[in-house]
């Protein structure tokens, strides 16, 4: 397992599985272990995948001051990462709370990105966010699903607004799989072992994103190809919001899966990872 250094002298480890041209992914959760992205159905086929464990997950050292969680106080260790590899540019793929932290290195190191993949991504650092209303949406387009019911859909709002209980989010995890079947719901009983609490608490918390519109500013300018990649199926974000996180970079597209939720590339392995490589393929003939 390879590891390196963060500049604030904190140990970071990441994993490799592939062939290709290197593919840097962030993982979401906020701050769950690489290990639940698997090889992206596939993607592996096409990109050397390097899959960061964030600071305090995974393979990657405890900092010494758990601040330091604190999403836009991780950029650093995206870049200390890029000059351990010795890559002048970055294909840089972000899923779902990590998008926040993808576009804070692109803004601050707009050079250093060749492209950007952002999947069921998130975008507060835009100043982009995702409403209970967004929420209800997705929700209703599951009415017709077996594991639907009163309760789930009760369960499934009281996430969102605040007051779960663990078996309100236990009872919500259909919502997040385009299909609720043995590998999804093996793939859901990951995620408690996996995911560091206490650094996800500090993860967007006051002061990661003050200023969306000086971020908003810096990717106007970003040289660099997107591709935001969103879930049919996925209340975060929904294909609507994703389509205004693509326009607000100038050399953006939108992807939208179907039948997809908050994984798809488990939930369509060969149409996720197909997606991405000709974007990516797409780059390389340029």
């Amino acid at each position: 397992m390879p590891t390196f250094t963060a500049p604030d002298g904190t140990g970071l480890a990441y994993h490799v599985g592939g062939e290709g041209e290197p593919l840097l992914c962030l993982p979401g959760g906020a701050m769950r272990a690489s290990a639940y992205l698997g090889d992206l159905g596939g993607l592996s086929r096409h990109r050397r995948l390097v899959l960061l464990d964030l600071r305090g997950t995974g393979d990657s050292g405890i900092p010494a001051d758990p601040a330091t969680y604190r999403c836009d106080r991780q950029v650093e260790d995206v870049e200390a990462l890029r000059e351990h590899l010795g890559l002048d540019r970055v294909d840089l793929l972000a899923h779902s709370a990590s998008g926040d932290l993808a576009i804070l290195y692109a803004a601050r190191h707009p050079r250093r990105v060749r492209t950007l993949t952002l999947v069921t991504a998130r975008a507060r650092a835009l100043g982009v966010d995702f409403t209970l209303e967004h929420r209800r949406e997705a929700a209703a387009l599951r009415a017709g699903e077996p594991w639907f019911g009163p309760a789930v859909y009760e369960a499934f709002g009281r996430i969102w607004d605040g007051s779960a209980s663990d078996a309100d989010f236990d009872a919500g995890m259909p919502f997040l799989y385009g299909r609720w079947d043995a590998a999804a719901q093996a793939h859901a009983a990951s995620e408690l072992a996996q995911v560091n609490d206490e650094a996800a608490d500090v993860y967007a918390s006051a002061g990661a994103f003050e200023d969306p519109a000086a971020v908003r500013a810096a990717v106007a300018g970003l040289d660099a190809r997107v591709l935001v990649l969103a879930g049919e199926l996925d209340s975060g974000p929904r294909p609507h919001v994703a389509a205004k996180i693509a326009n607000l970079f100038p050399k953006a597209e939108l992807a939208v899966q179907p039948d997809a939720a908050h994984f798809p590339w488990l939930d369509a392995p060969s149409h996720f990872s197909g997606t991405v490589a000709r974007f990516l393929t797409q780059n390389d003939s340029e």
